[in-house]
């Protein structure tokens, strides 16, 4: 506590000063509760006590200034008082931080339930049942679920699914026929010494091991998040606890139903198989059904943003109530309906809406959480118990070992799937983060005492593992996790580079996925992200964020947010005037600033639809990332049509096409070996041993010229390129030597003259009849004939 409490007292009572007035606040609220259980006489004693004296009483009565009428305000007021008793134990519990940091909340509030309830007990008044299964799963239990569906992580969650479900659906199942088979086989041990276990009968015991099975959500999010937990840790012990409500429905109405018949056929087997199927996808259609239609209704709030905050509680307690009422699960209703809605609600409220149902949610279900506890010290120390020693000992030890051989065996399957292995540790976390709560208090409290002769035992019993794992394993997984060094929770801030590189990596791997050929999660996340985007944002969000890349969605979420730090941090103060903010600061009262000179506007003011049309213009042109994207496939690697520039590589593919045939129809030419420069003696020789066969090289009028008018600027078309093909083929003839072709009188057609033929011919004979120099000869020897 800070020294300037006491500043006008003693250095001791100072510091304790509001710790009194706490206690004394607490002693008010429960002198109420302590009155408010005691019998009072019936309204109808009263009326009928008024008629017996009406014939002998006829004085007229004077007019009453001040009446007491406890009966009517009996019920608001005691609710409001236990609400009072909540919150003030939630603020005690906060303001001792050495002793929050040594025992969870859970643990005191169940305290102080023992407490209130012992102090009704000895003041000789009745405890009223408080933990009522009606009002625990109607009233306490749905803001506890819907605060844990509407903020859940989706990305870790849908990334851990498979491991959820394999904790979740086989792990309970695990745990309720390990449990009740062996605590079956327990109670008939013995025979020669009779008790009241030898009248258990199998379907009992499974009943009561599928109670106990089930890992509290209220416990798990109680405890956990104040050790701080990393996230892979918390999600998988946290999705078990939540999506093993549909299991734990499915048994033990199963088993309910089958404790008074007393056989069970394989039918019997089958039906239950499909009753878990409807229970879980029935429960998650009805709660995506009401997310949808939250989401489609908060498009047209934009008028009315007072009522926005109404529809997601509305439609959220609706889906519980409907699953409720076809004995779906209501608790994955109320999970997929806030995981629904929430991306497109968000896109349709205002920020003061998001932040009313952010807040109200968090109170909510902290108060509900509260009185979760304190009711279970209250109903422990109301309700009839019968302790068997045999019975309790035993279902805490087979808890204990089934929930450690269910995650052992089913662990060393599941790593043999997952890239990010689940070590030793992991293993011990989650084996000794199954915690029990109040769900499994509320399913032994429905309990028919004719069908369940041994319901009081049963309710001992699931009482004494609530308080063994709350207790013992609550308190003691915090040092366990700093022993270990376990992975704790890094709170750091998302920014933009790592949405970036997130988006990247997701394209990525749907990329490397359809090019394998093998369809991943990552195929299917970006096929449901493309129908989503393409049809269900275009329904269910109003306006243009409705075509907003998620990209931009984000840093305009982070915009704010850190807007609202700096201004929350004093930092907005010191913002000019000139820029514009969309967040409000009226909450900010400055110290007298002085008056600022006015600064003339940079830019010129725009009218209001000018302004629209041009942010309209931006986003439809500089903000389109990923607007088309391409499955890729190995068999079928085309070009993309969309692509900028295929017109010119069409065009350039086509002229080679063409240049190719240009070339095959061209003149096929016969080569020798080049002869060594001609000496003027060989020149003479050869001209005087016959003047027709050799000629000097005629200068070829053919060869093209590129003729360029200097008053205009050069024209590509001016050059011919097959000319230019002619042109390296004479430089290749002229590098090589003399050349012959092949008489062809239909590729000749420009020779004048039939004598130009038969010189030809004569030089091609001439040329074939003669060997060249032989192969031992020297080159360098000059040849005469």
């Amino acid at each position: 506590m800070p020294a300037g409490t006491g500043a006008h007292g003693p250095a001791g009572s100072g510091k304790t000063l509001p710790e009194r007035g706490l206690l004394l606040l607490m002693v008010l609220v429960l002198l109420p509760l302590g009155a408010a259980s005691s019998p009072d006489i019936s309204h109808k004693e009263v009326l009928d006590h008024k008629a017996a004296d009406a014939p002998h009483n006829f004085t007229k009565k004077l007019f009453p200034v001040l009446s007491l009428d406890y009966k009517h305000i009996q019920t608001p007021f005691e609710i409001s008082l236990w609400v009072l008793l909540a919150s003030l134990m939630k603020l005690g519990f906060h303001l001792i931080p050495r002793l929050s940091g040594i025992v969870p909340e859970s643990c005191l509030l169940i305290v102080v339930g023992l407490l209130v309830g012992g102090l009704i007990r000895l003041a000789g008044e009745k405890v009223p049942p408080v933990l009522d299964s009606r009002l625990f799963f109607l009233c306490l239990l749905p803001p506890i679920i819907l605060d844990a569906g509407y903020f859940l992580p989706i990305r870790p969650f849908m990334e851990n699914l498979g491991t959820i479900l394999m904790f979740a659906v086989v792990g309970t199942l695990w745990n309720a026929f390990f449990i009740g088979g062996l605590l079956y086989g327990v109670c008939q041990i013995q025979q020669d010494n009779p008790s009241n276990l030898h009248q258990l009968e199998l379907l009992p015991c499974l009943l009561f091991g599928s109670i106990v099975s089930a890992v509290d959500p209220v416990a798990v999010l109680a405890v956990f998040e104040e050790i701080h937990i990393n996230e892979l840790l918390h999600i998988l012990v946290f999705g078990e606890s939540l999506l093993n409500d549909a299991v734990t429905v499915v048994l033990y109405h199963l088993f309910e139903e089958f404790s008074g018949v007393g056989s069970v056929t394989v039918m019997d087997c089958f039906l239950g198989i499909i009753s878990f199927l409807v229970v879980a996808l029935g429960g998650v259609l009805v709660g995506a059904i009401y997310g949808i239609l939250a989401a489609f209704t908060s498009r047209f709030t934009s008028h009315t943003r007072v009522i926005e905050p109404l529809f997601v509680f509305v439609y959220s307690y609706m889906a519980y109530l409907s699953a409720e009422m076809f004995h779906l699960s209501g608790i994955m209703a109320l999970i997929a309906c806030g995981a629904v809605m929430r991306p497109y609600v968000e896109a349709n409220i205002s920020h003061k809406s998001h932040t009313t149902i952010k807040y109200f949610l968090k109170m909510w279900s902290s108060v509900s959480e509260t009185l979760i506890f304190i009711f279970l010290g209250v109903a422990t120390v109301d309700g009839p118990h019968t302790w068997n020693w045999t019975f309790v000992t035993v279902t805490v030890i087979l808890c204990l070992v089934a929930r450690v051989i269910g995650v052992v065996g089913l662990t060393y399957v599941i790593n043999k799937f997952r890239i990010v292995k689940l070590t030793t540790k992991d293993q011990f976390i989650v084996a000794y983060g199954g915690l029990r709560g109040a769900i499994a208090f509320s399913l032994g409290f429905l309990l028919d005492n004719d069908h369940f002769p041994m319901r009081e035992m049963f309710l001992t019993a699931i009482i004494t593992v609530i308080f063994f794992t709350v207790f013992v394993q609550g308190m003691t997984i915090k040092p366990l996790v700093e022993l270990l060094a376990v992975k704790k929770k890094q709170e750091a801030k998302r920014s933009i580079n790592e949405e970036i590189h997130t988006q990247f990596l997701d394209h990525l791997l749907t990329g490397i996925e359809d090019i394998c050929g093998h369809y991943g999660h990552h195929h299917w996340k970006d096929k449901l992200n493309r129908f989503n985007k393409k049809y269900v944002k275009k329904c269910l969000i109003a306006g243009e964020r409705s075509k907003e890349p998620q990209l931009i969605a984000f840093y305009h979420k982070m915009e704010m947010k850190q807007a609202i730090e700096l201004v929350e941090s004093g930092g907005g103060v010191k913002l000019p005037s000139a820029v514009p903010s969309t967040v409000s600061m009226q909450n900010i009262q400055p110290k007298k600033p002085p008056p600022a000179k006015p600064v003339e506007r940079a830019l010129p003011q725009l009218p209001k639809g000018r302004e629209e049309e041009i942010r309209k213009i931006l986003r439809s042109n500089l903000q389109r990332t990923r607007q088309r994207l391409r499955s890729y496939n190995r068999h079928t690697l085309v070009a993309d049509p969309y692509e900028d520039g295929l017109g010119d590589l069409l065009l350039k593919k086509q002229k080679m096409i063409e240049l190719e045939k240009k070339i095959k129809d061209m003149t096929n030419y016969l080569t020798v070996p080049a002869a060594p420069p001609d000496s003027p003696t060989m020149c003479r020789a050869r001209l005087a041993s016959d003047p027709q066969a050799y000629s000097m090289k005629p200068v070829s009028d053919s060869v093209p010229t590129i003729q360029v008018d200097l008053a205009s600027p050069q024209s590509p078309d001016s050059v011919n390129l097959m000319d230019e093909f002619r042109r390296a083929d004479h430089q290749q003839e002229e590098d090589q030597g003399l050349m012959m072709k092949p008489p062809s009188g239909q590729r000749a057609p420009n020779k004048p003259a039939e004598a130009d033929g038969a010189r030809e011919q004569q030089k091609l004979m001439r040329c074939l009849s003669d060997p060249g120099p032989s192969a031992d000869e020297d080159e360098d020897e000059p040849f005469l004939p």
